[in-house]
C-alpha cells in the first residue's frame, strides 16, 4: 500500500450515496479495532470482490467506525473476513442504505 493516503475521520453529511432503482449501498459499521482495514464483499455468484476502508465517522452521540459500499447492484452479498473465511451475508436493495454489523468470531 506504499503511496495509498490514509484517510481521516469523516463527519456526518461527508458520503454522498446515489441511489436508485439499480443501486443501493451498505454501511459495515465494525469495532475500532479494525480501523484502517480493508474489508472485502462480493456479489453471490461473482469472483471478483469490492473493498472498502474503515474509517472513523463522527456522528452525534460520539465516533462509529465502518466501511462504506456505494453503487452497489441489488442482491445478495457475502461479507469476507479474510481471502477465504466468510463473515456475513446481506441482502441490498436498490433505492436504500442498509446497514450491517461486523460480527466478532467465538474464541
Amino acid at each position: 500500500m506504499t503511496g495509498e493516503r490514509v484517510l481521516g475521520p469523516s463527519g456526518s453529511g461527508t458520503v454522498v450515496l446515489e441511489l436508485g432503482p439499480g443501486a443501493g449501498a451498505l454501511v459495515l459499521y465494525v469495532p475500532a479495532e479494525l480501523d484502517g482495514a480493508e474489508i472485502e464483499i462480493s456479489a453471490d455468484g461473482a469472483t471478483s470482490r469490492i473493498h472498502s476502508a474503515v474509517r472513523p465517522r463522527n456522528v452525534a452521540g460520539g465516533t462509529q467506525h465502518a466501511a462504506v459500499y456505494p453503487g452497489l447492484p441489488p442482491g445478495g452479498y457475502t461479507i469476507w473476513r479474510d481471502s477465504s473465511t466468510p463473515g456475513g451475508i446481506v441482502h441490498i436493495s436498490g433505492g436504500r442504505v442498509t446497514a450491517a454489523r461486523w460480527v466478532m468470531p467465538q474464541g
